[in-house]
């Protein structure tokens, strides 16, 4: 079975899990496992060297029973329907634990935007929106940036949308610059929340985050960002790795420094006073909390006996398998799952659509404290269900989620 397949296979089985365990009924189930709506579409543009280029785009919508679809739109080859419609389907249960008014919903165009010029981006962007414009906007379906899409993106799909309706509408998207809509603090959001579910969960372990060793994998804006603010926290960064490996300090180091000396070198690795490691030494690095920030399936059955944290934040989208998730939980390590430590993109993402909404701006202070409330509120009621079920916080996490798009499906009749 391929990754995407297997993805959306873990993602069906989760499902099932939760569902049982809610009692949920079979026609219950039987509507969650598919999505409302997928759309396919052939995105043909004229190339820079006046070739045609023909390019395969979708945007699965999995739910709106909690309000409008909601979620990143991503570019890269080798993109799947199963593989969007498993994210579409997480999606969903995150908006739901984070309680934001929100069902979740996917898309992708299968491309290599390392070998595409701006220009040639902008058209493909423009034309996607073009073709699926019926099916999405504020009221129906938001999107968001995700894996090789940004901000830029967001705005030219802002445009786009704007343009074809006939005025400027900046609440069809979020993501955006600030300077035309985008919501204060939106960038670090992912990382915020992160950390935040760090804090609750070191105070539920009884663990001082002031001097609590923190391992991250991954420095990209979530990776980096976490190790910063856990930084400023007081925790001593022991470990930090790129896609080219990682360094381990003991004594800790601040990834300000690091960043300036990868900005230099390339890399992470042969920062000063450091012990070069691999990204799999980092995972079994000597550490209170292990932030996982780079690529799925890394905590996994053959490696997981070696992992010493007492605490795992999931910053990245499955980087514990189903096995590891077991074994972990025997030994008693919390894992916070990515369905809602990293969900703080989405809830910075649904206050910028409220203040667009609204013609608003709020200062960055403002937005932070609404993210920490949303953030801690969630894992207190995730943590209190995994203690009551006696179950791991990712099970508890599905539960709340699916329990809460179900109830509101009965509710409105479906």
């Amino acid at each position: 079975m391929n990754s995407e397949h297997a993805a959306l296979a873990t993602t069906l089985e989760q499902l099932r899990i939760a569902t049982e365990k809610l009692q949920l009924d079979e026609g219950i189930h039987q509507i969650l496992k598919k999505p409302k709506r997928s759309v396919i579409v052939a995105v043909n543009i004229k190339m820079d060297d006046s070739t045609i280029g023909i390019f395969n785009g979708c945007r699965v919508q999995h739910s709106d029973a909690r309000g409008p679809f909601k979620g990143g739109l991503r570019y890269y080859p080798g993109i799947t329907i199963e593989e969007v419609t498993a994210l579409s389907m997480l999606m969903t249960w995150k908006c739901a634990v984070i309680d934001v008014p929100y069902g979740g919903a996917k898309g992708g165009i299968c491309c290599d935007p390392k070998k595409m010029s701006k220009n040639e981006l902008e058209r493909l962007t423009r034309r996607y929106i073009s073709l699926i414009y019926d099916n999405i906007g504020p009221r129906k379906d938001i999107l968001a940036p995700d894996v090789y899409t940004d901000a830029q993106t967001m705005a030219w799909i802002m445009d786009a949308y704007s343009q074809i309706s006939g005025y400027n509408i900046p609440e069809c998207v979020t993501g955006k610059p600030v300077e035309i809509g985008g919501s204060e603090g939106r960038t670090e959001a992912t990382a915020r929340g992160v950390v935040y579910c760090a804090k609750e969960a070191a105070k539920a372990a009884n663990i001082k985050i002031k001097n609590a060793r923190v391992a991250v994998q991954g420095f990209g804006t979530v990776g980096y960002n976490a190790a910063q603010f856990m930084y400023e926290l007081g925790a001593k960064i022991v470990a930090l790795s790129d896609s080219q490996g990682g360094i381990y300090c003991e004594e800790g180091f601040n990834p300000a420094e690091v960043l300036r000396h990868k900005s230099k070198s390339g890399s992470v690795k042969g920062f000063k006073n450091c012990m070069d490691i691999s990204n799999e030494e980092l995972l079994q690095s000597n550490c209170d909390i292990l932030i996982p920030a780079a690529v799925g399936n890394q905590i996994r059955k053959d490696n997981v006996n070696s992992v010493k944290a007492r605490i795992i934040v999931e910053g990245a989208n499955g980087p514990t398998t189903p096995e590891a998730d077991k074994a972990l939980f025997e030994k008693g390590t919390c894992v916070i799952p990515d369905v809602l430590a990293n969900a703080g993109g989405v809830t910075v993402s649904y206050f910028e659509w409220v203040q667009n909404l609204t013609r608003e701006r709020w200062p960055l202070e403002e937005v932070n404290a609404k993210l920490e409330h949303k953030m801690a509120k969630a894992f207190t009621e995730v943590n209190k269900l995994a203690l009551e079920e006696e179950c791991d916080m990712r099970t508890a996490a599905l539960m709340l989620g699916v329990g809460k798009v179900a109830e509101a499906m009965e509710l409105l009749g479906l």
